[in-house]
């Protein structure tokens, strides 16, 4: 059985009546007393697939007495029935009145009788619902209103809301004159990665509808006519539907990026509300730059030409670059209402506009921008959605937060380049300050696969190969000032090698210390931005604080009193420009994150110590419910302001942001 349904049983007999369906296609009617026990009554066969939703309406009135009760039930036959449930003692006396009055189909097609305690129910098919082309995942009444005009205290509408797999909702009204059941109403999805809709709702006033689709969506519409019924598609909030791996703030703190096992990567940023007196943010879901055909594990935001690009690792041997288009420079544009540092000068130069998605969703092809006006005209039967074709995306500039079918399909950014090289799945990606290099590592069980590879940016050439682990390199990251790059690994060691820019190509590196730091899995690492300290975290519910003395070897500093959990994630900043203090964020297996002060204690031949103390435990409603994967700070371009943000994702398929006053 996957559907329920309880209803009242009109007259006076304090029955109710129990319509369950499920995989044998027929419907199982049961009645019982509030506090008494249900006992089968009869089945509804008719439909040939399936049961997916069933819904009773609320006893319908006649002459101020409640004689029928109408039932929908909705499979993946495609069909849509409407049951009528009358009383039957009413049935036979006005029999004869009935047939001369009115002939209905219900009135030849009686079904099986229901009885209830003392009194029976006559049970036909009142009507035969047909215009999906997929299975109707769900049906419902629309919620009943006070406003009565026969002084009874409730009224429901003769309206029903069907979902379907055909990406459409449908409202069904019988008609005025002839009571037959008619689409009044069909609203939908119409672009290809819409796998169609799992369930429909209505609000409590009728006047908007909303289903839930596959990844996690949802679609909206409010009906906005004042004379005539005018559903047009509203704003609503959005999301990753698996895993988020990994977040990235952009270069200047604009946006945030995040991937996710949903094999999607995703921009949100805060929407200045121009209409708010107060200048309020809302964030909203703003792009959609990659669609893949793999669970995605890393990302990093590298440097473009005054533009932005970012660097993903997915389930495969293959980095992707994917670069901003011109579509995104003037939405983001249009974002942040021109109150940054931003300008129109990235916007100078580039020439692609968007991105199409490949027939086997892995490459994403650019779309120029002089290419615009020599489109032809196509043929409709061209633009067929087949497997073989697939319509072209149309990216546009958006003004106002977008709704998901424009974030599905007319946010993508193109692919650049493809980084070759790893043997195994990617697993951990990170780019310098400079913007020159990137480093990357896959699955391991060698140390041979276990390498570590420097990209540069630009030429995309290896131009490194880093040996040092012998397992799965976790997390990497560069200093503030790019001079060491700082690994850790499955095998419980970090690696610390300096890197040094010698020429315009040229990359010397030499490894300078590795160190078993940790007696599980070193899951996280995080260097201070004002100096050559780093944290590392591990499975053994530790934190360590290391400095790195004379260039040449790594010192420990301090151990963080035991956490209560795995330490899964960590990200440092510092404090008013003073590399003497900063904060720690710590992110734990079990959802929950703490902020530590570190004070790190400088003598004339170096570094002394470091000093932690817990500043706050974040409020457990307030973290994830497992495993934190990532956490940043965002940049913040104004030192002095008192409050920072940290942005954190997790296997509970969130990506949070959290406000942090420093004062």
């Amino acid at each position: 059985m996957v559907a329920l349904s309880l209803s009242e049983l009109p007259g006076s007999t304090g029955h109710l009546v129990l319509a369950m369906g499920g995989l044998d296609n027929k419907i199982h009617l049961y009645s019982g007393e509030r506090r008494g026990k249900f006992v089968r009554g009869c089945e509804l066969k008719g439909h040939t697939d399936w049961i997916r939703s069933l819904d009773f309406a609320l006893p319908t009135c006649t002459i101020g007495e409640a004689s029928n009760v109408l039932l929908v039930s909705s499979s993946q036959d495609r069909g849509i029935r409407i049951w009528k449930m009358a009383l039957k003692e009413s049935l036979d006396s006005n029999q004869s009145a009935y047939r001369k009055e009115k002939v209905s189909l219900a009135s030849y097609i009686e079904g099986p009788v229901l009885i209830a305690g003392t009194t029976s129910y006559q049970i036909s098919l009142e009507s035969l619902l047909i215009g999906h082309e997929d299975w109707v995942y769900s049906v419902e009444w629309q919620p009943p209103s006070n406003a009565s005009p026969e002084g009874i205290a409730y009224c429901q509408p003769q309206s029903i809301l069907s979902a379907s797999m055909d990406k459409t909702m449908m409202i069904w009204k019988p008609e005025k004159t002839s009571g037959i059941w008619m689409n009044v109403v069909t609203v939908g999805e119409l672009s290809h990665c819409a796998l169609g809709f799992y369930g429909g709702h209505w609000s409590p006033n009728g006047d908007s509808i909303l289903a839930h689709g596959y990844g996690g969506s949802f679609h909206l519409w409010k009906n906005v006519g004042t004379e005539y019924e005018n559903w047009q598609p509203q704003k609503v909030p959005s999301g990753h539907f698996a895993a988020i791996t990994d977040i990235a703030w952009g270069r200047s703190g604009q946006y945030l990026l995040s991937v996710s096992h949903d094999q999607t990567t995703r921009i949100f940023a805060p929407w200045k509300n121009e209409a708010s007196p107060r200048d309020e943010e809302s964030w909203h879901e703003i792009a959609r730059p990659q669609v893949h055909g793999h669970d995605i594990n890393c990302v990093a935001i590298i440097q473009g030409r005054g533009n932005h690009r970012f660097v993903s690792g997915a389930d495969e041997k293959v980095a992707r670059v994917f670069e901003a288009p011109l579509s995104f420079l003037k939405t983001l544009d249009h974002a942040i209402s021109q109150t940054s540092d931003f300008s129109d000068d990235s916007q100078v130069g580039v020439q692609i506009l968007g991105a199409n998605m490949s027939a086997l969703g892995l490459s994403q092809k650019p779309i120029y921008v002089h290419a615009e006006q020599h489109t032809p005209d196509k043929n409709v039967n061209d633009c067929l959605d087949t497997l073989e074709t697939i319509p072209d995306a149309v990216p546009v500039v958006l003004t106002e937060p977008p709704i998901e079918d424009q974030l599905a399909w007319h946010t993508l950014w193109p692919e650049s380049h493809k980084l070759y090289g790893h043997g195994n799945e990617l697993f951990a990606l990170c780019s310098d300050h400079d913007g020159k290099l990137v480093a990357s590592s896959c699955k391991a069980q060698s140390a041979a696969v276990a390498e570590i590879w420097l990209w540069q940016i630009g030429s995309w050439k290896a131009v490194g190969r880093l040996q040092s682990h012998t397992l799965t390199v976790t997390q990497m990251e560069f200093s503030h000032d790019d001079k060491f790059l700082l690994a850790v690994s499955r095998d419980r060691q970090f690696s610390v090698f300096s890197i040094d820019k010698a020429g315009t190509d040229e990359i010397t590196y030499q490894l300078v210390a590795k160190q078993e730091a940790h007696k599980r899995i070193i899951w996280a690492c995080s260097w201070n931005p004002y100096g050559y300290e780093f944290a590392t975290g591990s499975r053994d519910k530790t934190v360590k604080i290391w400095t790195v003395e004379n260039e040449s070897s790594v010192k420990l500093l301090a151990t963080l009193p035991q956490f209560s959990s795995s330490v899964m994630a960590l990200s440092w900043v510092g404090l008013h420009c003073n590399s003497n203090e900063g904060l720690l964020a710590v992110g734990m297996e079990n959802g929950l994150i703490e902020l530590w002060n570190l004070s790190v204690k400088r003598s004339d031949d170096g570094v002394a110590g470091a000093v932690a103390s817990l500043v706050v435990r974040l409020e457990p409603l307030m973290c994830h419910v497992s495993a934190v994967n990532r956490l940043a700070w965002r940049n913040c371009k104004n030192e002095g302001s008192g409050s920072l943000q940290l942005a954190s994702c997790g296997a509970d398929q969130c990506v949070r942001v959290f406000e942090v006053n420093i004062n």
